[in-house]
């Protein structure tokens, strides 16, 4: 009797405690997935018509779609700092694609690095007890440099340290944790034209062994497969895909063949030849899409769908080389501008959302946001201090819920093709371009919501707005570290 009565309080001690275990809500898993030079119009649920996007559309239905998302700067390596740091151009340390090294394996290089004190949200999640990990395409330091992704808040990674190397989807080597991960391929320099009318032989010399996007996926689901359910984790998966070379293995090429009017690119405007480059780019994207798909099964398989945000974007909007017929697919979805614009073809982006039973399936929000607003999201899903400066936490928007923040104006300053800034307040958006070449330059001003595609420059007839801008413009801009990005306030003569 005595030694069933203790069986009895054991079991009860035993119960209440799992059940209170049940009860401490673990912050949840955080997936962000980049694109690489995806426009605002190359997802259906964005408009497209050509292109098959099957998972990320009905990640869309299920989830949230944002309308109003922004890029921190129209190209690669700055963006993806403005993501993890949090910070909006006028106060980031990179601004700019700043190369270095060439593009041979000998001469890797990378992009300038990240200062190894740099606050990231990779680091703030570590801190909050997150398992961490980026595969895909870094482009913030390499390997020996404070940039290294290990020095920057990841347990773990695996891709592209250098920028110029994911110019080749078969390059002969990945990184993973600072050794190289040697793939089954031959070296060849991807910037190399062919002449027209050439054979098969000329196009096929692109082609290799090891896929380098699958090689990455695979190693993104072992991450997902090796991690402690007892922990949260967060996975950054910056995918090199659609940005050029046009290059597909044949049997993801096939889907589109015969699809569309071709005419052979012979890499004149740089990049890869292919013979069938909208097909190329199309399955390119198709290839993505299958990407999120089985990422968002394995989140399935491993029973976590209720406690993992997944976040899909892209680094800026769609590119004008390499072969690629934005127009044709309607890439930028009709917003003015490409890649390297501050137009809102450069950067405006797709942004979608999913959390299943937090998040109201098939909800759009017009809410204007953008990479610098995933630290502070970030930091309040996992109760850490919302540090960034530039940015807001946009969890109140995602789950139905009033109260949330505002910007006051979004800023956007790049130092690359000739000087372009622009300021949005609102509706307002005041643009400024070609500010290294013109000793005087007005602002452009107009009105998103009644004008998206900036064709009506209304400055003449609203200079109170004008200054309004100004005004903000001169307190968005802190004196970049280096020469050659510093053209809003320069100290020197041009």
């Amino acid at each position: 009797m005595r030694f069933s009565l203790f069986i009895l309080i054991i079991g009860l001690l035993f119960f209440g405690c799992t059940t209170l275990d049940q009860n401490v809500q673990q912050p949840p898993n955080i997936i962000y997935i980049l694109a690489d030079d995806l426009g605002y119009g190359e997802l259906g649920a964005y408009g497209q018509e050509k292109i098959k996007t099957p998972n990320l559309d009905l990640l869309a239905a299920q989830g949230m779609r944002f309308t109003q998302h922004y890029t921190g700067a129209p190209v690669c390596a700055p963006s993806r700092y403005m993501f993890l740091t949090g910070t909006h151009a006028g106060h980031a340390y990179i601004r700019g694609n700043y190369e270095l090294g060439q593009f041979e394996d000998e001469n890797e290089g990378g992009q300038m690095p990240i200062p190894e004190t740099t606050p990231t949200l990779a680091k703030m999640l570590k801190n909050a007890g997150y398992q961490t990990a980026m595969v895909g395409k870094w482009g913030l330091g390499m390997n020996g440099t404070t940039g290294s992704p290990l020095l920057q808040g990841f347990d773990y990674y695996y891709g592209y340290l250098d920028q110029k190397q994911a110019h080749n989807y078969y390059p002969t080597h990945l990184w993973e944790n600072d050794e190289p991960a040697l793939l089954n391929n031959d070296y060849f320099l991807v910037h190399t034209p062919i002449e027209k009318g050439s054979d098969q032989q000329a196009f096929d010399q692109f082609k290799g062994v090891d896929y380098s996007p699958d090689r990455m996926l695979g190693k993104a689901l072992h991450f997902l497969d090796s991690t402690s359910s007892n922990k949260p984790f967060f996975l950054y998966y910056p995918s090199p895909i659609p940005h050029v070379s046009l290059q597909i293995p044949d049997s993801l090429l096939n889907q589109y063949k015969d699809q569309f009017d071709e005419k052979e690119y012979y890499g004149t405007q740089g990049y890869t030849a292919h013979q069938t480059p909208r097909a190329a780019y199309a399955a390119m994207i198709t290839h993505l899409d299958s990407e999120v798909g089985k990422i968002w099964e394995a989140v399935k398989a491993r029973g976590q769908e209720d406690n993992t945000l997944i976040l899909f974007s892209s680094d800026n909007g769609p590119t004008f080389a390499g072969g690629v017929d934005a127009e044709y697919f309607n890439s930028a979805a009709g917003l003015r501008g490409l890649k390297m614009d501050v137009y809102e073809g450069g950067i405006r982006i797709p942004f979608i959302a999913y959390w299943k039973g937090k998040i109201q399936p098939g909800s759009v929000s017009d809410l204007v946001s953008g990479h610098w607003d995933m630290y502070n999201t970030f930091a309040e899903l996992s109760g850490q201090s919302q540090d960034s400066p530039d940015g807001i936490s946009v969890l109140p928007e995602l789950l139905g819920e009033e109260g949330q923040q505002q910007h006051e104006y979004i800023y956007f300053e790049y130092p690359e093709k000739r000087g372009q800034i622009a300021l949005r307040i609102g509706d307002w958006k005041g643009v400024k371009v070609d500010m290294k070449t013109k000793k005087e330059v007005r602002w452009e001003l107009y009105n998103l919501k009644e004008d998206p595609k900036e064709q009506n420059n209304l400055a003449i007839h609203f200079p109170e707005i004008i200054e309004k801008i100004d005004s903000f413009q001169q307190t968005a801009h802190r004196q970049a570290h280096i020469r050659e990005w510093e053209f809003v306030n320069p100290k020197f003569k041009r």
